[in-house]
């Protein structure tokens, strides 16, 4: 009756986790961020920041492809209804980026789906990483099409997906330690029984 979890089974799982997890983070930061927008989109607390690169560093191609699909979603309908080629290159902006930063930190710090190997310093490297790497791409194709959030729209983007990445990153960090701890002590309860 319980069938092992087939490698497209785990990774569908893992990209509507993402889908959903991402999706709920981008709600919230419109509940309660919207204050701190820059423009629509750009805001100096920017949490979907941080659920882009958690769900890359925990999911790798399927969290990216997940936040694409999110991305299209929120882009299409909600970011720049009417502007096909904006949305499209938009959420893929988003998506790209963190998952770049996944695998270099794949590559250089041999990342654990359970992130425990990402020291403090190395997860601030992830976010830096992240913050850069994204608002970068945006604003290339910016750039390209001569929009006018150039500087002030970068630097506002590098704040608030730093802060969004630090949060949402850190946060995850701290809650992933509480269930480790949780199940060494478990573990150590049935060892003294």
């Amino acid at each position: 009756m319980n069938q092992p979890v087939t490698a497209f089974r785990l990774n569908l799982y893992m990209v509507l986790g993402t889908m959903f997890l991402h999706g709920l983070v981008m709600l919230a930061n419109e509940l309660f961020f919207q204050r701190a927008e820059f423009v629509q989109g750009i805001g100096w607390i920017y949490l979907p920041a941080g659920t882009r690169l958690l769900c890359t560093l925990l999911f790798g191609r399927a969290g990216a492809l997940g936040l694409l699909i999110v991305g299209w979603f929120a882009c299409y309908w909600y970011y720049f209804p009417g502007d096909a080629v904006r949305a499209t290159t938009g959420a893929m902006a988003g998506a790209i980026g963190p998952y770049l930063i996944y695998l270099i930190a794949r590559e250089r710090y041999g990342l654990q789906a359970s992130l425990t190997n990402l020291t403090p310093r190395r997860l601030l490297l992830c976010a830096l990483g992240c913050a850069l790497a994204s608002p970068l791409l945006h604003h290339i194709w910016f750039f390209v099409h001569d929009d006018a959030l150039h500087l002030p729209g970068f630097l506002v983007m590098f704040v608030g997906d730093l802060a969004g990445a630090l949060i949402v990153l850190y946060t995850a960090k701290w809650l992933l330690s509480l269930v480790r701890r949780q199940a060494t002590s478990r573990r150590e309860d049935r060892t003294v029984c």
